[in-house]
């Protein structure tokens, strides 16, 4: 095993592995041994009951995060014509079709997320290899492929806003990042409470039994810290309402 420097030692000595916090409890020691000196990000990770071999028990989601994840978030769209206007006039850091598909077989990937207009997915399916391995292929589930294109500012101006997509891997475990050490106490709550509500609404009908099975939270460099999955559910249902 990696032996952890001084710092991460004297942070581990704050936290107690048998305990599950309560969310707000939780929060307040993150910061309290979150030790690099850098902006860390704040992350969630969500240990699920699922099978993810089986098709009908994946979980791919979206979530608006009140605060953002304190990233500016760069977006490409696929688009030609009118289409190709109204995304750079609604924050499209990048807009185009061809020239944009022959950017990125060639290697480029500069950007954070990636929306197509649905007359784009015949040429842009072809880079599903490329996006789809760096979690950037548009997909109409996570509501990056548009078909009207008077949808498509409300599209760019959620995902401007901090609209993130989460989905399981293959252990059945969920990452996300909700935000930065920066962040107030209550920032890191609500955009907790945030994606923990979506986390389940995106509960599969074919699961069954416990669906979250774990939650805890933890900055980049920081122990993480083990979180009271039904006061959080609870905290987040009421959070919603």
């Amino acid at each position: 095993m990696a032996k952890h420097g001084k710092k991460y030692e004297d942070a581990l000595k704050k936290v107690e592995f048998e305990k599950a916090y309560l969310p707000e409890d939780a929060v307040k020691l993150l910061k309290e041994v979150a030790f690099a000196n850098f902006d860390e990000s704040v992350e969630v990770h969500a240990r699920l009951g699922i099978d993810p071999r089986q098709a009908d028990q994946t979980v791919r989601s979206t979530v608006v995060l009140p605060h953002g994840t304190g990233k500016t978030l760069r977006v490409l769209v696929f688009a030609a014509g009118e289409a190709e206007k109204i995304a750079r006039d609604n924050g499209a850091d990048y807009a185009g079709s061809d020239d944009l598909v022959q950017q990125i077989q060639s290697g480029w990937l500069e950007f954070d997320a990636a929306v197509a207009m649905a007359d784009q997915m015949g040429k842009v399916g072809g880079l599903g290899r490329i996006l789809g391995r760096k979690g950037l292929m548009p997909n109409p589930r996570s509501g990056t492929v548009v078909r009207e294109v008077s949808d498509l500012p409300a599209v760019l101006k959620e995902l401007k806003a901090g609209r993130v997509e989460f989905r399981n891997d293959r252990t059945g475990i969920v990452h996300l990042a909700i935000g930065k050490k920066s962040f107030n106490e209550a920032q890191i709550s609500e955009n907790l409470y945030a994606f923990v509500d979506a986390l389940n609404r995106a509960k599969p009908s074919g699961q069954k039994g416990v669906y979250c099975r774990t939650l805890s939270i933890s900055t980049t460099m920081s122990p993480g810290i083990q979180l009271d999955v039904t006061e959080t559910l609870a905290k987040a249902a009421q959070s919603a309402s």
